[in-house]
């Protein structure tokens, strides 16, 4: 368990840099499974999750190791293991990315039903129908896929589901097709930019991937991958989360290392709350000197609002001087921070599948629950702006995607100290 204290009512100020991307680097650190030689990947942040996903591939017989703080090499030592673990991928989303590059590499794979966040439904079927295009034959056994394919072939894969196209489920197939004979397209592809990461990295190992960052990807299958050195882009979410922390606390931060053209809804929608924003090529700067302008605003697939947003923009407008409404189209029931916010005074209630606002002045401390990634990032911002102490339980799920989120805020100004930890100096088991 992890419990964090905050003081808060103190503008944030001063210029804080934004790690890498995790939600690049996991699928990343999947593919490496296809690769023949050592990959290493640079700017990867140490999180829990990441020591999972280490965890994962060591027992699919690769070496995981750290070279530098935020230098990862992965090098496959054992091609013959093929199950990953339950109690590993249990715990995260991503370690179902593996499924794609084990089938494509070493022909089987037995790969759990995946865990991560309580944020509502999320199944694999479109992960499971992109890869049965490509020829791919499973089963359920117990609760784990239990896959084959002698060689993977080329096929049309659409991905478009319901609430757009699946993030995790694009990696998996992408991953899985550079090595199929002959030519893949996917349709309804997901654009986001760690997807277009991945795929700059797959083609930096030798892959021919085209049309990254729209809805159809082309692939043409090559026989191996090599291995090679690459770097991940920063974190578009840990930027959001920390111009939204000024926002709230009506500061002025610079976040360097951040892609602006990554937030461009974000950094819209902040600038119509009121927000004085400048962005240039490698950093955004945010002044907020009010409280935030009411809003109507919708958390959709890339190029929207990312729903790993929507829990810290729904906290700032908690603040706002009118009524606003959030609705999340991708993950409609991810609203668990809501009740929570309300223990802080905020005026929040659930109606059709959206969450109307009442903006009031400002939070009251109070001891408050975590219950996922960015519901606790939430909860975080919400008591840097609240009166007196605030105490957040369970502010554990913040190691999951954010490396060392409290440090950051207190050198910008932040009073909060992180009273117990679960695991310090985690991901250097692996």
């Amino acid at each position: 368990m992890a419990i964090f204290r905050i003081f808060g009512g103190v503008p944030l100020h001063g210029d804080v840099r934004v790690g890498g991307a995790k939600n690049a680097a996991l699928p990343m650190m999947a593919a490496a499974l296809l690769a023949d030689g050592p990959v290493r990947l640079e700017g990867v942040p140490q999180l829990t999750d990441v020591e999972m996903l280490g965890r994962v591939l060591r027992a699919l017989g690769m070496r995981v190791r750290w070279t530098n703080e935020n230098r990862l090499c992965l090098e496959t030592i054992n091609a013959r293991a093929v199950e990953a673990p339950y109690k590993y991928v249990r715990r995260l989303r991503a370690g179902f990315c593996v499924l794609g590059p084990l089938v494509a590499r070493r022909g089987r794979a037995v790969v759990p039903l995946p865990g991560g966040c309580r944020i509502g439904d999320r199944p694999v079927d479109l992960h499971l129908a992109g890869l049965s295009a490509l020829g791919m034959r499973w089963r359920l056994e117990r609760g784990f896929i239990v896959a084959e394919a002698e060689r993977l072939a080329g096929a049309e894969v659409d991905l478009a589901g319901p609430r757009g196209s699946t993030v995790t489920g694009t990696a998996n197939v992408m991953s899985a097709a550079v090595l199929a004979e002959g030519i893949t397209i996917i349709r309804g592809a997901a654009r986001e930019p760690e997807i277009v990461d991945l795929g700059r990295f797959l083609n930096r190992l030798g892959a021919r991937i085209d049309g990254l960052g729209t809805p159809e990807i082309r692939i043409t299958g090559v026989p191996r991958l090599s291995g090679g050195t690459y770097r991940i882009i920063p974190d578009r979410i840990e930027a959001g989360t920390l111009l939204t922390a000024a926002a709230m606390t009506q500061g002025n931060v610079r976040v360097s290392g951040a892609i602006p053209e990554h937030l461009e809804s974000v950094l819209e929608h902040l600038r119509q709350m009121g927000a004085e924003i400048v962005a240039e090529e490698k950093s955004i700067e945010l002044r907020m000197t009010d409280r935030p302008l009411p809003l109507e605003l919708e958390a959709r697939p890339y190029p929207g609002v990312p729903t790993d947003l929507q829990a810290q923009l729904t906290a700032l407008l908690s603040l706002a001087r009118g009524t606003s409404r959030v609705t999340d189209t991708v993950f409609p029931q991810r609203f668990l921070h809501v009740p929570e916010l309300n223990r802080l005074g905020g005026r929040l209630r659930r109606k059709n599948g959206s969450v109307v606002i009442e903006g009031v002045e400002r939070f009251r401390g109070a001891a408050v629950q975590a219950s996922d990634l960015r519901a606790s990032a939430a909860l975080v911002l919400a008591g840097l702006a609240a009166r007196g102490e605030t105490v957040i339980h369970a502010a554990q799920h913040l190691d999951r995607g954010y490396e060392r989120l409290e440090e950051k805020l207190a050198w910008l100004g932040a009073g909060i100290v992180r009273e117990k930890s679960i695991c310090p100096q985690m991901v250097h088991v692996m």
